[in-house]
């Protein structure tokens, strides 16, 4: 009686992650990695596996259609990103006309006057432009790390944006939110 089918192919299935190898034969492939590197390729456990033969290296396995649009997806956001720093960084160290834009488009009345001082659209204009260079080279570098590393790196310029944008709204808000004019203006909406 046999196992297989007329033809001589055996129509057992095959074992999968040594469901069928002896307790011995599992031992030694634990405790010996030679015997499992020979044992992969077929070969006795004794048996050396020549250079040839040998498995090829994790690093060139990682390489996958999913990696590469990984990495061009994430160069493409850094790229979006980096355009957006080098418009927008240089405005921040001219809030003034921006704010006063802002202010007579919200139909505020006045003229944004809380140019300098501590609390002044200056200083705080020059800490968000400085926020958000920072934010951008980290984001670059966490990016870059993870791409070198193999892993995913596409969700961390977004997050970077979003963190950097944060801060530097906050920073943009210290000055808009100490000007006499919009005080005047929150006021008289509150009553």
């Amino acid at each position: 009686m046999s196992n297989g089918s007329s033809d001589g192919s055996d129509s057992r299935r095959r074992p999968a992650y040594g469901e069928y190898a002896t307790a011995e034969e599992q031992r030694a492939r634990i405790q010996q990695p030679a015997i499992t590197e020979a044992l992969d390729h077929g070969l006795p456990p004794g048996a050396a596996v020549a250079p040839s033969e040998q498995p090829v290296a994790a690093a060139s396995v990682r390489e996958t259609p999913a990696r590469t649009v990984d990495r061009l997806i994430t160069a493409v956001l850094l790229g979006i990103g980096f355009v957006n720093v080098v418009v927008s960084v240089q405005s921040f160290f001219d809030v003034t006309s921006t704010f006063t834009r802002a202010m007579e488009t919200m139909g505020i009345p006045g003229e944004f006057t809380n140019v300098s001082g501590p609390t002044g659209a200056a200083v705080w204009g020059a800490v968000a432009g400085i926020s958000m260079v920072i934010g951008y080279v980290l984001t670059a570098l966490v990016s870059w790390r993870r791409v070198r590393g193999g892993r995913r790196a596409w969700w961390i310029p977004l997050v970077g944006a979003v963190i950097t944008y944060v801060v530097v709204t906050a920073c943009l808000t210290v000055p808009v939110m100490a000007d006499p004019a919009f005080q005047e203006y929150v006021r008289t909406m509150a009553s």
